[in-house]
């Protein structure tokens, strides 16, 4: 077998090979470490030629330059790879769903440049519908890893403070759990760190399949995380210290990033609240670093706000340390020095999916208390070294802390028994050893991608430029408005012509022939399942090979066709990988309702509706999103000279990405959720008036501008 090539996708947050900023924000945590050590210890395996981990590059004063350098070594056969993608600035993840598009042309660009991966794993939702959009496109097997699900986030959150509504505005939930689902339904395997996990969390989705779920729990660096062999403070003590009155009592210890899922408030509030626990030990709180509350994202700064606060309600001064600083060189030191001071390392977060800090305060002999939930549950299970809390409940937490400061017979046992199972259960060689296992078994049985080969005789188009826009409402609705957009393509001979319809292949070239449409040099039918090319109507052979993946129109029939308010469109409208329904809105189950009666009876399909009323079923590697993506791929056509143009739904696909997009303005209401998306512009004009406004608004005609390219 040829070695693999690999190719990790981790987008948010900032990744830097050398010293992370870990808690630096609220999306530079854990999962950093993880991609990091994963990519690193990948790249020892034997049967591993490659490894790639793409995350994006950023450009911005406010972070270091380092984050702008587009590659950095990992190891010897493994690299960061920092794909541009949206604007230049740092984004927080909830504001990175409107460019997820853009980075997928980037990647495609990559792959088409450097050769196709033999593997894709997206980690976490936003890269896991990235990579799950590009493993369906090339035809590579998919891992996924959630780290953390949305799903069980806001159970959490709406349990402990804000309202649904709040919520979804401000996490972007919605997103989330489709990108989720997506990624779900994709994967060939999803990769998880705990049973509990597999059971409990991933059982809230609609293509929760057990069967797919593979538990490896990750690793943690045994050489930087070991008990002290000194009895000489590190340097680190002397900032802690600096904040106590009796500095030489045992520590309390958390290190997290100041989020509210992370319940930091709560655990003030016990140690405020419980006069014991302060003449037994301090607290210390190392949420990150910063330079000035000012600075900080407000979900941030409200959390240490409102640490700061309950420190003066209780009146905790010199009881608690809250350092400002730490280097990443520092992480360790700050366990051991925990560790020699007889302390506890506690997480009292509402979730928590695994838990890498638990296992670093293991490997540094320090006792545990984590919360009953995801991965704390397997840690303490296999190490035998804590208890675990109820993060809702305070007493349990006080009670649960006094008991670790209190039974030093049994702290030290504790403290043994984290060593030992950390090295017997929880290190990067067992994890990968046992992923690449599953790897090996997973590429026996797949088929080797369609796109891997490229054709004995490339075609290479004969203009510079390419135009594809929609048929009904589009270009009809405007007979003089069509003329001129006629006279455009006639006059530039540089400029291509396309045509993607939900029509079928007969239908769409009546159609064109009535309107006096010129020959389309591609056509896209049957939204987004057909294509074919030229004056001959050459059908994309690769692409028919590829669209019958996991289609089964009966099935889909046969849940759909006694829907209230639903009623299956005339056999004209029908094709082999098309089943189209009129619904009725009032009546009919909702999109999302309707994604899901499929999903429940395990049938892998994308659902569209268009005018609000028209509904199409289709295979899930179709779509326009999909079909004009793949004829870019072949034809090596930049996005940058392609200008889509539609009005409704089933066009939503083609208009994201790095093309240059335009909306007609008589567009229906379900295009009104791109506006916040780049590279789409939303004209006055409409039907064919609209799609001249756009060539107008993009100067495709001359020398190309694109005005848009960085929508916040």
């Amino acid at each position: 077998m040829e070695k693999l090539n690999i190719a990790l996708i981790s987008l948010h947050g900032l990744i830097r090979v050398e010293n992370p900023e870990l808690g630096r924000d609220a999306d530079t945590g854990g999962q950093v470490i993880y991609v990091l050590e994963l990519a690193r210890e990948l790249a020892r395996h034997p049967q591993v030629g490659h490894v790639n981990l793409f995350t994006r590059q950023i450009i911005d004063s406010k972070v270091d330059d380092q984050y702008a350098q587009l590659e950095e070594p990992i190891a010897e056969n493994a690299k960061l790879i920092r794909i541009p993608f949206g604007p230049k600035r740092y984004l927080r993840k909830e504001a990175l769903w409107p460019h997820i598009d853009s980075f997928v042309d980037q990647a495609l660009g990559y792959f088409r440049r450097h050769g196709l991966p033999d593997i894709i794993h997206g980690h976490y939702a936003d890269a896991g519908l990235a990579g799950a959009q590009l493993a369906r496109l090339l035809h590579i097997p998919y891992v996924f890893t959630g780290h953390s699900l949305g799903r069980v986030k806001r159970e959490r959150l709406t349990v402990s403070q804000e309202d649904s509504e709040t919520l979804d505005t401000k996490y972007r939930f919605p997103n989330r759990f489709e990108a989720e689902e997506v990624s779900l339904e994709t994967a060939v395997m999803v990769v998880t760190s705990t049973n509990q996990e597999v059971t409990d969390q991933y059982a809230f989705y609609d293509h929760y399949q057990p069967s797919r779920m593979e538990v490896i729990p990750p690793g943690v660096d045994l050489s930087r995380y070991s008990p002290p062999t000194t009895e000489t403070l590190p340097p680190i003590a002397t900032e802690v210290d600096r904040f106590l009155r009796n500095p030489d009592l045992p520590l309390i210890f958390t290190m997290a990033r100041p989020d509210d899922r992370k319940n930091l408030e709560a655990l003030v509030r016990v140690y405020g609240e419980n006069k014991e626990l302060q003449e037994k030990a301090n607290l210390l709180l190392v949420l990150g670093t910063r330079d000035d509350l000012k600075d900080l994202a407000r979900g941030q700064r409200n959390v240490l706000q409102n640490i700061l606060y309950l420190i003066d309600r209780y009146d905790l001064y010199g009881k608690v340390s809250y350092p400002k600083q730490h280097a990443p060189s520092d992480v360790p030191d700050l366990y051991r020095l925990a560790q020699m001071r007889g302390g506890v390392f506690i997480n009292p977060a509402l979730t928590e999916p695994f838990g890498l800090t638990l296992l670093e305060a293991a490997a540094s002999g320090l006792p545990i208390v984590a919360t009953n939930d995801g991965g704390p549950r397997d840690i303490i299970a296999n190490c035998q070294n804590g208890l675990l809390i109820d993060p809702l409940d305070d007493e349990t937490i006080a009670h649960a802390l006094l008991r670790m400061l209190t039974e030093p017979e049994q702290w030290k046992e504790w403290s043994q028994s984290g060593q030992t199972g950390v090295a017997q259960h929880y290190t990067w060689k067992k994890h990968v050893e046992r992923y690449m296992r599953d790897l090996t078994d997973i590429l026996e049985h797949s088929v080797r991608p369609a796109l891997a080969d490229r054709p004995k005789v490339r075609r290479i188009p004969s203009f510079d430029r390419l135009i594809i826009t929609d048929l009904d409402n589009t270009l009809t609705g405007d007979p003089e408005g069509l003329q001129e957009f006629i006279q455009i393509l006639k006059s530039h001979e540089n400029i291509g012509f396309g045509v993607a319809t939900g029509r079928r292949l007969d239908s769409a070239l009546e159609l064109i022939e009535e309107l006096g449409l010129p020959k389309p040099d591609l056509i896209d039918t049957d939204a987004g399942t057909q294509l074919h090319y030229g004056e001959k109507l050459t059908p994309d052979r690769t692409w028919q090979s590829q669209i019958g993946y996991a289609w089964k129109p009966k099935e889909i029939r046969a849940i759909l066709d006694n829907q209230p308010g639903f009623f299956l469109q005339k056999p004209e409208h029908q094709s082999d990988f098309k089943i189209s329904y009129e619904v009725d809105a009032e009546k009919a189950p909702s999109l999302g309702e309707i994604r899901k009666l499929l999903r429940a009876a395990g049938i892998r399909a994308k659902v569209v509706l268009s005018l609000g009323m028209y509904l199409d079923v289709l295979p899930v590697r179709g779509g326009s999103e999909l079909s004009i993506r793949h004829v870019l791929w072949k034809w090596g056509f930049p996005p940058e000279h392609v200008l889509v143009a539609g009005d409704s739904g089933n066009d939503a696909g083609m208009l994201k990405g790095r093309t240059l997009g335009v909306v007609v303005g008589n567009h229906s209401e379900e295009l009104e959720s791109l506006r916040d998306y780049p590279r789409i512009y939303f004209a006055e004009g409409c039907h064919a008036r609209g799609i001249i406004e756009g060539l107008h608004y993009y100067q495709f005609l001359d020398h190309i501008v694109i005005p848009n390219d960085a929508t916040e």
